[in-house]
């Protein structure tokens, strides 16, 4: 049965408002609605080959070929999310991180066990790529601020827009922390607000070369190594949870070119050493309900989407006879 594009307006919308928030992975919702498989199939669909469709059989065969009914309704509601949550998420980090941290690590956890179940019966060699992917969620943070090496402003926007969307694409691995990282995020995001059309244009150039090679290679590893890479995605997820812990203390730093404070490693405290060492409230029982909260959305999310597994996920029908 065909989805109404509203629904997946709104899909898009959750995936947008995720993406603004360091520490949540637009993919992650992307799982958790149904649309994951699908997503990754239509975007790979964006390669030379849609020219020659286009030249053979003309625009209703493109259309087609692209999946449009379901990735322009989809990236109009990323897109007007993400704009608009922008400031909201700016304010939310600012004004209250405890009880945005608390909702998204609910959000996130109950995220897990969707992917968990999403495989085949467990397997004793599923642990090998468990932990591969709880290794490089854990490695990746400290390795991004190698990115402003690079030197060049406009080349590094770029890669950090390459990495950034690659990220949004993994359920468990957040684009906006990997920015924070980066010493990035408030740049971004502010070229969000402001409409800063260059760095825009950069960061965009960016995330389509990085849409285009690595949709191809989750693509290919869905198909061929299903069980392995849901295992692979569910160390990612795990992997992330730390980030997202309200009561923890900045224990590494490092200033980036502009000024600008990058974490680096964090210990992770209990609410009593929390309010302790910080002198403010540890806003339990307002962490603790956010945290129910977001986790049951996953749970009313996934019941919509029937069964949010990548068996049930449609893929393009060009697609299938590639």
């Amino acid at each position: 049965m065909k989805r109404k594009a509203l629904g997946i307006f709104l899909k898009g919308a959750g995936m947008g408002a995720a993406d603004a928030v360091p520490g949540v992975s637009g993919g992650t919702i992307a799982f958790v609605t149904g649309i994951y498989e699908e997503l990754i199939n239509t975007i790979k669909q964006f390669s030379p080959r849609a020219l020659v469709v286009w030249h053979r059989n003309g625009w209703r065969a493109l259309f087609q070929h692209l999946n449009l009914a379901f990735l322009i309704p989809l990236l109009a509601g990323v897109g007007i999310s993400l704009v608009s949550v922008a400031h909201l998420a700016l304010w939310l980090m600012e004004e209250h991180p405890l009880l945005l941290d608390g909702f998204f690590f609910g959000l996130v956890a109950a995220s897990a066990l969707v992917v968990g179940q999403a495989g085949k019966r467990w397997r004793f060699w599923f642990v090998i790529p468990l932990l591969a992917g709880l290794v490089l969620a854990s490695m990746l943070p400290s390795l991004m601020p190698l990115v402003l090496l690079i030197g060049n402003e406009a080349l590094v926007v770029m890669v950090a827009g390459c990495i950034a969307i690659s990220a949004m694409l993994l359920p468990g691995v957040s684009g906006s922390f990997l920015l924070l990282t980066m010493g990035l995020y408030g740049t971004i995001m502010g070229a969000i607000r402001s409409f800063d059309i260059t760095i825009i244009v950069l960061f965009g150039m960016g995330c389509v070369v990085g849409l285009a090679s690595f949709s191809r290679l989750l693509s290919w590893l869905l198909k061929r190594h299903h069980d392995f890479t849901m295992q692979l995605l569910l160390g990612f997820i795990i992997g992330s949870l730390p980030v997202l812990w309200p009561w923890r203390e900045l224990l590494r730093y490092q200033i980036g070119p502009s000024g600008q404070m990058i974490p680096l490693d964090y210990r992770y405290l209990l609410p009593s050493d929390y309010a302790m060492l910080t002198g403010t409230s540890a806003q339990v029982i307002g962490v603790v309900a956010l945290m129910a909260i977001g986790a049951l959305l996953v749970v009313l999310l996934n019941r919509q989407a029937g069964q949010a597994t990548t068996s049930d996920s449609k893929i393009p029908r060009s697609a299938e006879k590639e």
